[in-house]
């Protein structure tokens, strides 16, 4: 890879900013809506302020978040992940102090993501690699992938390297032309049993599922 390349901004994000916006936009409604309402009941007996307060504590809280959600943008430059919503954090995934695989599922639709945690400022950024319902999905693009694959592997972590095997498989299946079913992180992420809206996967049995790969 050449030194260009390396300090090229790459893309983290799975879903287009339109659906991140419409979804941001929905929650906004939703926080105003709910807001109001609670707001409004009070009112009845409080008056004025017994509208605005309720309306405040509830409705605030969300708008910020939906505000955030529409801001928040993922990116690879060199070996550092970055997000930014409100503002910027960063990871360097050559001194990554954690990695993991973290699978949320959510009124049936699984999202595997890549959990980093490390310097500059031991800070831990979700990275959504791919999300599925039913036999089928979305997945973060092929070139993002191997860029990241890439850069866990030039880490010389045990942990990174795991992955970055894992990634490679999941390039080779989509490669080959393989069904969203048959590529390792559907696979991985449908292995995790259900009945919690958050599971990380241990570093031992991510190694044991890409050992078992073809």
């Amino acid at each position: 890879m050449s030194e260009e390349q390396s300090q090229e901004a790459v893309p983290l994000d799975l879903l287009d900013r339109r659906v991140v916006r419409r979804r941001a936009i929905s929650v906004a409604i939703a926080a105003v809506v709910v807001g109001a309402a609670i707001g409004g009941i009070a009112g009845l007996f409080a008056g004025t302020a017994g509208f605005f307060v309720p309306m405040t504590v509830l409705a605030l809280p969300l708008l910020l978040m939906a505000f955030g959600e529409a801001r928040k943008t993922y990116w690879l430059r060199g070996s550092e992940v970055a997000a930014r919503a409100f503002g910027t954090r960063r990871v360097d995934l050559s001194r990554a102090t954690a990695l993991d695989v973290l699978i949320t599922d959510i009124r049936g639709t699984r999202t595997i993501s890549l959990v980093v945690t490390g310097p500059p400022r031991h800070r831990t950024l979700n990275v959504a690699l791919a999300m599925y319902a039913g036999t089928g999905g979305k997945e973060l693009g092929i070139y993002p992938l191997r860029r990241l694959a890439d850069t866990l592997a030039g880490t010389g972590d045990t942990r990174a390297l795991v992955l970055s095997e894992l990634i490679v498989a999941q390039l080779k299946a989509e490669a080959r032309g393989d069904a969203a079913a048959d590529r390792p992180l559907y696979r991985l992420a449908s292995a995790v049993p259900g009945g919690g809206v958050a599971r990380r996967v241990s570093n031992t049995d991510v190694a044991k599922f890409v050992a078992m790969l073809d």
